[in-house]
């Protein structure tokens, strides 16, 4: 873990406003504790995404689902809900309402809304998942 989150510092370092490698650079610090270090890194590159691809692209909602992980594993649920949303919304105009990215959407929403105790819309969004997941593509 250590020699990746090197790696993508290096890396961003070559290439500042490289959204997508500023990005996994925050992913890497953030699956090491390091949230205070991920916050800012997931943060501007989702702004930089959302200038240079549109609000609407399915790159910004893999961000916003990026950052709201981050806020859920701190905690910080009233922070995280909109973001999950919002990334869920995009998705389902971008690829329709029954398409696999769509699916890990709601099961990252449901797993947010069950640890804020929210167990029915967790479970309605959990087999929601569920029935995506089972469609023969």
């Amino acid at each position: 873990m250590r020699r990746q989150r090197t790696s993508y510092r290096k890396a961003l370092e070559r290439r500042p406003g490289d959204a997508l490698i500023m990005n996994s650079c925050g992913i890497a610090l953030q699956r090491a504790g390091k949230y205070a270090e991920a916050e800012p890194l997931l943060k501007r590159s989702l702004e930089i995404l959302e200038k240079s691809v549109g609000r609407d692209h399915p790159n910004v909602a893999l961000a916003q689902n990026n950052l709201a992980k981050l806020y859920s594993d701190e905690g910080k649920y009233a922070e995280a809900e909109p973001l999950y949303k919002r990334s869920l919304e995009i998705l389902e105009k971008a690829f329709g309402k029954d398409h696999p990215p769509v699916a890990s959407a709601l099961e990252n929403l449901a797993e947010l809304y069950q640890a804020m105790g929210r167990q029915d819309e967790s479970k309605e969004l959990s087999e929601r998942a569920k029935r995506i997941r089972s469609i023969k593509r």
